[in-house]
């Protein structure tokens, strides 16, 4: 019984892993655009709704090739990254933080309206379930490893990019001073539009991996925005591995919380652990960097 036990907990403990990297995907973007434009897009998981629609409309209603859709999703949400901010987010950057998440969430459900409007209430699938992976005893999803070495590629891609390419500089420049900036010859409107695009685009990744799991409706953001918040928020807004690291966590008490009682009391658990680990310390676990 206890060897039973241990197998059983170490699949929990694994699956928890890949778990974590499919929730440090979802906050890659958030973060990213909230260390640099320092706004929270609270509409944000709707963006990964869109690009999941994007991906169904193109693979199962117009019959195009899998990678096709998937090269579609990524390009269509992060061109709507863009335009959101240059048409809702830019006029109201000197706004109260109130006023940008009213904006914000205004989005949220114009987004689920139109979904609803255009594609009706039911859940659509895009018809393609990856197997399971055996271990021995244990099952892992395949499609959460998969997930899991995306996201593990995403966040050093992301840290080249940051670190080792001009933009990336200004980028992470302008994060840190924005009145000084400008002086030095960077154009903070366009770092803006582009951490936007950049955000939007790894929006419409998240999207490739989340629509070979789970079936797409109107509502399905509210599946996964508010965890995708805590983790940012617990990480410390803006800080790409705080993230990464609160992902991580989330996911072990939600997998191993789930083995030893029931998948709810698993997130009731992570939950609790949040908001006590936010009277402890309220900046998060990796502070944004000033």
């Amino acid at each position: 019984m206890s060897s039973f036990f241990d197998i059983f907990l170490l699949e929990a403990v694994l699956n928890g892993i890949l778990l974590g990297g499919l929730f440090a995907l979802l906050s890659l973007g958030l973060n990213l655009i909230f260390g640099v434009i320092d706004v929270v897009w609270i509409c944000y998981a709707e963006l990964i709704m869109v690009g999941m629609y994007m991906i169904w409309w193109m693979h199962v209603s117009q019959g195009a090739p899998l990678l096709l859709a998937f090269a579609a999703g990524i390009v269509f949400v992060g061109l709507l990254g863009a335009l959101m901010h240059q048409f809702i987010i830019r006029p109201v950057l000197a706004a109260d933080p109130i006023n940008q998440l009213l904006v914000t969430g205004g989005v949220l459900f114009l987004l689920q309206a139109l979904a609803t409007v255009v594609f009706g209430v039911e859940f659509r699938s895009l018809g393609v379930r990856l197997p399971g992976f055996n271990i021995g005893e244990m099952n892992l999803s395949l499609s959460r490893i998969i997930a899991f070495g995306v996201a593990v590629v995403a966040i050093l891609c992301a840290w080249l990019f940051l670190t080792r390419t001009f933009l990336g500089t200004a980028i992470r420049a302008i994060s840190q001073d924005r009145a000084i900036m400008p002086l030095m010859g960077v154009n903070p409107d366009r770092i803006y539009l582009l951490t936007s695009a950049v955000g939007g685009a790894l929006a419409g990744l998240a999207a490739c991996l989340l629509v070979l799991q789970y079936d797409v409706h109107p509502a399905i953001g509210l599946s996964f925005g508010p965890l995708t918040f805590l983790i940012c928020v617990l990480g410390g807004l803006g800080n790409l591995i705080g993230g990464f690291i609160a992902a991580f966590l989330f996911a072990q008490f939600i997998s191993v919380g789930g083995f030893m009682f029931q998948i709810e009391w698993g997130y009731v658990i992570a939950f609790v652990f949040f908001m006590a680990f936010m009277f402890w310390r309220p900046e998060g676990i990796l502070a944004k960097r000033r």
